[in-house]
């Protein structure tokens, strides 16, 4: 019985201890599965995050393809026009270097011609000399021959000495005047040759007058594109017209009232042309004598302060302003021209302030000097 009991006693104590263990690997393997959770939970979140941001990083690698295609597209297309540009500067810079050989040689035939003139013209003077000299002394001949004739008339013999003066008389008389017919001879053909020159000379010159028409037509060119490209870069604006062959900009663009202080608009205004003028005239063959002409307007009300006694020297402090600024930014002063013309010379006879307005102006012009 007590043996029993024993053993019972030894039981009950075991099992209490297993269990305890039990749930102790229970807890254990409860918690490492919570650890695994949530280890997948972020690996998980992680890995979503990543994808997300592939694909960000993808979307943006073929944005920049793309935008490469697009760029390598627009240099291509700007390497075309820029050989397109070259090509026609070339042939351009060729038909110059042509006309002006042209016009060299034209040059050079007409200063040789009007040598050949010179020494025609010294020929036919001593050619007419000549025939004066010749036909005074035919005269004097014939005036001899015929007093001779008279005292052999009046003579009633006939001596063999005076029958043969009277023959080399009529032989001298003869050669002078096969003389005289040589002379005049030589002397039409100089004036054909004269006649021939002169038609040269006016065939040069119409060609040298062509040449010229070219050239002026050439700038003609320049200027309109100049003169596009400026309203361009000037922004279109409404009150700044093309009057002619020149570029009308109101002063209060540019200066304040009664003064030749460039304002922060005018500044700006003047850069945005030195930049176009450079553009432009850097196309223009260096053997056209091109000048940027700016001329200086007011309106008819007198001024009279201590810089400025009267409207002249306002509008010739303006154009001089302009053209110091024009110098300072790159132009070679040697093509600026500055003229101030005072209320002389107005667009609008009325006395309005709209014509007062329209009076009040630059004037911008690219010239022949």
């Amino acid at each position: 019985m007590s043996t029993l009991a024993a053993r019972k006693r030894r039981s009950i104590d075991f099992w209490p201890g297993f269990v305890d263990a039990l749930s102790s690997l229970l807890m254990v393997l409860v918690f490492l599965l919570l650890i695994f959770s949530l280890g997948q939970f972020v690996l998980s979140d992680a890995l979503s995050s990543r994808d997300r941001s592939l694909a960000q990083l993808n979307q943006e690698l073929a944005d920049l393809a793309d935008a490469l295609s697009m760029e390598k597209a627009a240099k291509l297309q700007a390497l075309t026009e820029v050989g397109d540009l070259s090509a026609s500067l070339q042939q351009s810079e060729n038909q110059t270097n042509s006309l002006k050989l042209n016009l060299d040689l034209a040059t050079e035939k007409l200063s040789q011609n009007e040598a050949d003139i010179a020494r025609l013209t010294a020929d036919i003077n001593a050619l007419n000399s000549l025939k004066q000299q010749l036909e005074s002394e035919i005269a004097s001949r014939l005036a001899e021959l015929e007093e001779n004739k008279e005292k052999l008339t009046v003579q009633t013999d006939l001596s063999a000495k005076a029958a043969a003066q009277a023959e080399l008389l009529n032989r001298q008389l003869a050669a002078l005047r096969e003389q005289l017919a040589q002379v005049q001879k030589a002397l039409d053909i100089a004036n054909i040759a004269i006649e021939s020159k002169d038609v040269e000379i006016k065939d040069l010159g119409a060609r040298l007058n062509l040449a010229l028409a070219d050239k002026v037509n050439e700038l003609t060119r320049y200027r309109s594109e100049f003169f596009g490209k400026l309203r361009a870069a000037l922004g279109n604006r409404a009150d700044i017209q093309i009057v002619g062959d020149r570029f009308v900009v109101p002063s209060e663009l540019l200066f304040p009232s009664a003064s030749d202080e460039l304002n922060p608009t005018g500044t700006q205004q003047l850069n945005q042309l030195a930049a176009t003028l450079k553009e432009v005239t850097a196309q223009i063959p260096p053997d056209i004598d091109w000048v940027l002409r700016i001329d200086g307007h007011t309106d008819h009300r007198p001024i009279s302060t201590g810089r400025f006694p009267s409207n002249w020297e306002l509008s010739s402090a303006r154009a001089i302003a302009i053209v110091k600024f024009l110098s300072n930014a790159g132009i070679a002063p040697r093509r600026l021209a500055a003229n101030g013309f005072g209320e002389f010379h107005p667009l609008d006879s009325g006395s309005s302030e709209e014509a007062l307005a329209r009076n009040r102006r630059i004037e911008i012009q690219l010239t022949n000097r």
